[in-house]
């Protein structure tokens, strides 16, 4: 027993064992092809019922191919047209929301002398602690009880809660990664509070509340959820419309709107790549 243990933690264990796996190219493409297969599968199955317009069992590959489906869904008067242009409209109006609460919320908390500063802070994360089901039921019944149910602005609030998270969390950072040498010196000058924040600290945090502002727009665009709970029947955005192509077996819809839904996450995080500074990810959660 104790020859076996002395024996595995042995440097020359590990590295006898990592040239054996080093020297068996066969395994790591095999590997390799496993995981490529895991990640990319699924979105090589999601394009093919895209331009399927017959594919039933026992054939491997649709038996007839085409863009029928693809004229429907783009038809000006289709169902994804209309739901594509409430899932915007609801995710524009999220960002103003959440930005009008977060960029002074986020301003005032990453001065680090603020009273109760990180319990401000991890109130915003209390949504998260929570099973999101059992949340947006309760949202609904008092929605109901308000008069909001079925309505944009019910939908709006919802995805805010949600969206609120990143947006605030997200400030801070940004607010914190300022040097605050370069507002101490405009005041000095003789700038008023105002304007320094208008024209030497808001400019410095832009690319924060940007990268702020992407986070919730993807995150209201793909939010389903909360809008089954407070907007369903009366307010169809995109998610929803997926859920009943998928329930109803109109795989092709269904996969030609999650792949609507895939473009402008694909896009947004490379902006967000580029807006994220280094400095200000590490001021995250500090």
């Amino acid at each position: 027993m104790m020859k076996a243990l002395n024996l595995a933690s042995s440097p020359s264990w590990w590295v006898r064992g990592r040239r054996k796996v080093n020297a068996s190219p066969v395994l790591q493409t095999l590997l390799l092809l496993f995981m490529l297969l895991a990640m990319f599968g699924p979105l090589l199955n999601l394009l093919i019922w895209t331009v399927a317009e017959s594919w039933y069992f026992p054939h491997s590959l649709p038996s007839q191919w085409g863009l029928k489906y693809w004229y429907q869904v783009f038809n000006p008067y289709s169902d994804v047209s209309s739901s594509l242009l409430t899932s915007i409209l609801i995710a524009l109006l999220s960002v103003g929301v959440c930005l009008l609460i977060s960029v002074p919320a986020g301003y005032a908390l990453s001065r680090r002398k603020m009273p109760l500063r990180v319990l401000f802070m991890l109130l915003f994360l209390l949504p998260q602690a929570f099973p999101n089901l059992t949340v947006y039921m309760n949202i609904a019944r008092l929605f109901y009880q308000w008069g909001l149910n079925g309505t944009i602005a019910g939908v709006v609030l919802v995805h805010s809660v949600h969206g609120l998270m990143y947006s605030v969390w997200i400030c801070v950072a940004a607010f914190s990664a300022i040097d605050p040498l370069l507002a101490r010196a405009s005041r000095n000058l003789g700038a008023g509070p105002v304007y320094t924040f208008w024209h030497i600290v808001l400019p410095q945090a832009a690319p924060g509340i940007v990268a702020a502002c992407i986070f919730v727009f993807l995150e209201s665009l793909d939010e389903f959820t909360g809008t089954f709970f407070v907007g369903a029947p009366d307010i169809t955005t995109l998610p929803l419309l997926l859920y009943n192509a998928s329930m109803s077996g109109n795989y092709q819809v269904s996969s030609i709107t999650a792949l609507i839904l895939l473009v402008p996450s694909l896009l947004f995080m490379v902006v967000i790549h580029k807006f994220m500074r280094p400095e200000m990810m590490a001021k995250l959660g500090k």
